[in-house]
């Protein structure tokens, strides 16, 4: 094989991969998007104290908004089972264990269990991405030979069952600490290098946060965030954070100009870019920057000039705010300006970032159209043969 076919069967994958990515979140990118800026509302009313966050209002809003998030292995499951060809119910089994509350309340505080006679360490399952995704990944080598080889008569009950006994234990003490443990490697690294220069760190931050939350390895963050804040008064991890989110949303703007030729991938593009301007990034990650795969390297790289900037600031948070506008009143202090500074300029560099790239993003965004029209083309012509 040539270097040329190899690097088109190279692409091939990759593009695969992205693309049964991005088939599994379309389906929900509307609903992941309004949830996203009903709690970007909700915070808004708070830190202008418009609501109390005891006023049933906010109680129950933020609950249907932030809950989206929280159950997103829910939904995800039963995407996934439908981009595989699985049945979603068996596949809707892996989460119902995942986020039982007697077991969320054992291993997100701390705790563990024996299971099989070996250990289920402490580990965070709600809204996670990657254990319920590898799981329902299983989940397909398990049931297809189930519905293969199973008798009629028993595989209504017995191809739950075996698809439990199989997949829940892999999920349990394995999958489940994949995120932790690319967070915990991280976290570590960010460390080494933030008591050798605060700069490079808040670079180093700024650059991997956000392909962190696409993995959810962001969630082993907050121990030592709040750790930090018990134990100093502050953290210092969160302000690096702050210029990727405005990286994201003026990618997603970029992404939105470029999708000329299709109105409801642009309306899509702008939606997410807003919801990012708020500081809920997921729409504009699942559903517009990763799939691009480019407009997430550009978002990336401006991250990384608002982490540096924010480190040179030695900018601090005073209580656990993931960074935004709207939450910067936990910042006030010492940098703080710089701070907000970090933020403004990675707006227009994820968007610059973007736009030096459009080339390569239009000619993707080609492709795309070109692959979801194939099979309306196809069924057509089948119907003038006919």
């Amino acid at each position: 094989m040539d270097n040329g076919a190899k690097a088109t069967s190279k692409r091939s994958t990759y593009q695969t991969v992205v693309d049964q990515i991005a088939g599994i979140f379309l389906p929900i990118i509307n609903v992941l998007t309004a949830s996203g800026i009903l709690k970007s509302v909700m915070m808004l009313l708070v830190t202008f104290h418009i609501l109390e966050e005891t006023d049933g209002v906010y109680r129950v809003f933020y609950a249907v908004s932030d809950g989206f998030f929280y159950f997103l292995p829910f939904f995800l499951a039963v995407t996934a089972a439908e981009q595989w060809k699985l049945d979603k119910f068996v596949a809707m089994m892996i989460p119902v264990a995942m986020l039982y509350p007697d077991i969320t309340a054992i291993l997100e505080n701390n705790g563990s269990f024996d299971f099989f006679q070996l250990t289920v360490p402490p580990t965070v399952f709600h809204s996670g991405v990657i254990p319920v995704l590898l799981a329902v990944g299983l989940l397909y080598f398990v049931e297809k030979p189930c519905d293969k080889y199973l008798p009629s008569a028993i595989k209504g009950f017995m191809k739950p069952i075996l698809c439990c006994l199989i997949v829940l234990p892999v999920t349990f003490l394995l999958f489940g600490r994949i995120g932790t443990w690319i967070g915990d490697a991280l976290t570590n690294a960010f460390f080494h290098i933030y008591y050798w220069n605060a700069v490079v760190a808040g670079a180093f931050m700024g650059m991997i946060i956000q392909p962190m939350v696409v993995v959810g390895a962001h969630w082993s963050l907050i121990p030592i965030v709040l750790a930090n804040i018990a134990a100093l008064g502050y953290d210092n991890i969160l302000p690096l954070l702050g210029g990727a989110v405005y990286g994201q949303a003026g990618a997603a703007l970029a992404v939105g100009i470029l999708y000329k030729h299709n109105k409801e991938k642009r309306r899509m593009a702008y939606q997410a870019s807003f919801t990012a301007a708020l500081g809920v990034t997921e729409p504009a990650l699942f559903g517009v920057n990763v799939p691009l795969g480019r407009p997430m390297l550009a978002a990336c790289m401006a991250g990384a000039c608002g982490g540096a900037i924010a480190g040179f600031a030695g900018t601090h948070c005073l209580s656990l705010a993931f960074p935004s506008f709207i939450t910067c009143v936990a910042y006030v202090g010492d940098g703080f300006a710089l701070f907000l500074v970090s933020m403004i300029v990675c707006f227009p560099l994820g968007f610059l970032f973007t736009m030096l790239q459009k080339k390569t993003i239009i000619k993707r965004m080609e492709t795309e159209d070109k692959e979801e029209n194939q099979p309306e083309e196809n069924a057509l012509r089948e119907t003038n043969n006919i």
